[in-house]
């Protein structure tokens, strides 16, 4: 992606503090340096760009920030935070309250942050052209491209060495590089929302050349403009710092004005990068598109996809139908699923709850978990997939790719839309109804839908009729509304089909007393049966939640039509023991506690625990 023309909107009135100081060669002697806690001192040693930063912000208004390694929920109560916490070992983000909003403010500080890079990068990227255009190969992989553009820049820029003269490698009697106070006010008087000619930005800023036209740059130069290369032209821009931020949800812009925010600890945020003007934002969102493989157009202005890392996005394109001019959003995945015990350790679900779904899963229960947007639908199925039985066959079926199954034999498929075939008849579409039915014929143990929500819904619960469990998400904030919309259109699902389904997972994100927002399973449903006569549907509340102690109630124990009519019937339990059934719920929830105190929380290391227990033949029910 090009570089975007944006505004970088800082919320406070920039200080200089030790402006005669280099602070990439001696950072030592900065009193500002000396102000910092330890922890501090080694972080601006080794990126010193975040001394610089410090140098212009007004501690004498704000404090020294504080400095954390790695964020903790109890941070949430502060009301105005002044944190600077490292996202990778180039970037860092301030947390700064603003006075006037609810919302604090998210300042990334990247290695360019407030250099003036910006000015060499025309004539840096003229020299570029020239080199790629002579390229015999192009290169394939981001890291082949990124590793090119390395080894161009090495052959087009030279480093000024410490202590040399800057009239010597040019031959001419040429300024020195600018002082701190000058990088700031660069900085401050740039209007990076304006359009320049190449021309203009070169005749205004005289770039350091040596005799043979290479770019003289400082250590720190060379490394700003190495990263906003790299930033720019491979990876996703100025979004580079939000994606890799571990600490953020969801990333949105509505419009024309700032980036927002949704962190996991300080919740809603807004970014000092912002858009001026709504064609600045068009050409964003363009690239991109075009980043991702999706072009967007006026024709076509609506684009779902996933991002190389597997974020979701989605992009609206122009001010015919965004008033507010081209907006996106993203929602964040993490590298590595949350576990079930990730979320019964968030208080989303309770060891009981997880042991119930464990069984039910185990014995080829169908599922849906349901709920509105951003509930936790999707991270709470693919946690349940650690239940599934490891020597099982799984599909998955996906429009945008988000599910992470830990079973070997797995295939994953995903929907192609229309414009992204290639080859033969160029344009082509293959849908989750295509890859359901194509699924049914691969004899999968478990089909997973990542979301049910038109006619391949009749196809999945014709699957579940021919005994194939089937597991998705769905939206609706209720079993009744489920229903509703399983039987009217698009879905269209025979009423006499629907209790095939066998569980219902109910959603939702809730407020608590303290107005955090937490996502919770508000319930867990058996479908019992459909009654012709009332034309109604039976079902049972096996677990409920109680908004007032925030706990889990297991309502239906002793009463579970699939552990006692189903499971125990499947496994040939006599009648007179079917009770002991929910011994084993019981038994599989103190496993869950116990392997939660032993450490074995993440997703990958919970699969293959629970793995080894199995072969060990501590889960044969009865045992």
């Amino acid at each position: 992606m090009g570089s975007p023309t944006m505004a970088v909107n800082l919320p406070f009135k920039p200080e200089t503090l030790d402006s005669n100081i280099d602070f990439y060669r001696d950072i030592e002697s900065s009193a500002l340096y000396k102000m910092l806690p330890a922890n501090a001192k080694e972080y601006v040693k080794a990126s010193p760009h975040l001394l610089e930063y410090l140098s212009v912000f007004p501690v004498n208004t704000y404090g020294i920030p504080l400095f954390i390694s790695e964020l903790k929920k109890d941070l949430r109560s502060m009301k105005s935070p002044n944190i600077i916490y490292p996202v990778n070992d180039t970037t860092f983000v301030h947390i700064l309250p603003d006075p006037d909003d609810v919302r604090n403010y998210y300042i990334p500080i990247e290695p360019s942050f407030l250099h003036s890079v910006t000015a060499m990068l025309p004539t840096i990227d003229l020299k570029l052209i020239d080199l790629i255009d002579a390229l015999e190969d192009d290169p394939i992989s981001d890291k082949e491209r990124a590793e090119v553009l390395k080894k161009m820049l090495a052959s087009v820029a030279v480093i000024r060495p410490k202590g040399t003269d800057l009239a010597l490698m040019t031959g001419t009697n040429a300024a020195g590089t600018q002082d701190l106070k000058s990088k700031i006010t660069t900085f401050l008087n740039t209007d990076f929302t304006a359009q320049k000619k190449m021309k203009d930005v070169k005749k205004k800023h005289q770039v350091p050349l040596t005799p043979d036209g290479k770019v003289i740059l400082t250590d720190e130069e060379y490394r700003a403009i190495e990263y906003l290369l790299i930033r720019d032209k491979i990876d996703m821009g100025v979004l580079k710092p939000f994606l890799s931020d571990n600490y953020i949800e969801d990333i949105s812009c509505d419009g024309v004005g700032p980036i927002f925010i949704e962190h996991k600890i300080f919740k809603g945020l807004k970014s000092v990068i912002e858009f001026k003007v709504s064609s600045e934002l068009d050409e964003f969102v363009v690239k991109m598109a075009e980043r991702i493989k999706r072009p967007i157009t006026y024709r076509s202005p609506i684009v779902d996809a996933t991002l190389l890392d597997g974020s979701r996005i989605n992009i609206v394109y122009g001010t015919a139908i965004s008033r507010h001019g081209s907006n996106f959003s993203i929602r964040k995945v993490n590298e590595v699923p949350l576990s079930i015990l990730n979320i019964v350790e968030s208080g989303g679900i309770d060891y009981m709850c997880a042991a119930y779904l464990w069984v039910c899963v185990e014995y080829g229960m169908s599922l849906f978990v349901s709920g509105e947007t951003a509930s936790g639908k999707t991270t709470l199925l693919n946690a349940i997939t650690t239940f599934i039985p490891p020597e099982n066959k799984i599909v998955t079926i996906e429009d945008t790719p988000e599910l992470t199954v830990p079973h070997r034999n797995w295939v994953r498929e995903v929907a192609l839309a229309k414009g992204k075939g290639e080859g033969d008849g160029g344009s082509g579409e293959v849908s989750m109804f295509d890859l359901l039915k194509a699924a049914l014929r691969q004899r999968p143990n478990q089909i997973l839908v990542g979301e049910i929500r038109g006619v391949e819904g009749a196809v999945a619960f014709g699957a579940m009729q021919t005994g194939h469990p089937v597991m998705s998400t769905f939206h609706a904030a209720s079993v009744e509304k489920l229903i509703q919309r399983l039987c009217g259109d698009p879905i269209n699902i025979p009423r006499t089909y629907v209790d095939n389904l066998n569980l219902v997972v109910i959603q939702s994100a809730v407020k608590r007393p303290d107005g955090q927002l937490v996502r919770r399973m508000i319930s867990c449903n058996e479908l019992v049966g459909f009654n012709p006569e009332t034309q109604g549907f039976t079902f049972v509340q096996m677990f409920t939640w109680d908004p007032v102690s925030d706990t889990f109630i297991w309502t239906g124990k002793g009463s579970s039509v699939l552990l006692e009519n189903k499971i125990a019937t499947m496994l040939g339990i006599p009648d007179n023991k079917k009770a002991e059934i929910y011994l084993e719920v019981e038994k599989r929830a103190k496993i869950l506690e116990r392997l939660h105190k032993a450490g074995y929380i993440k997703f990958w290391d919970l699969f293959h625990m629970m793995t080894k227990i199995k072969k060990q033949g501590l889960l044969t029910i009865g045992s």
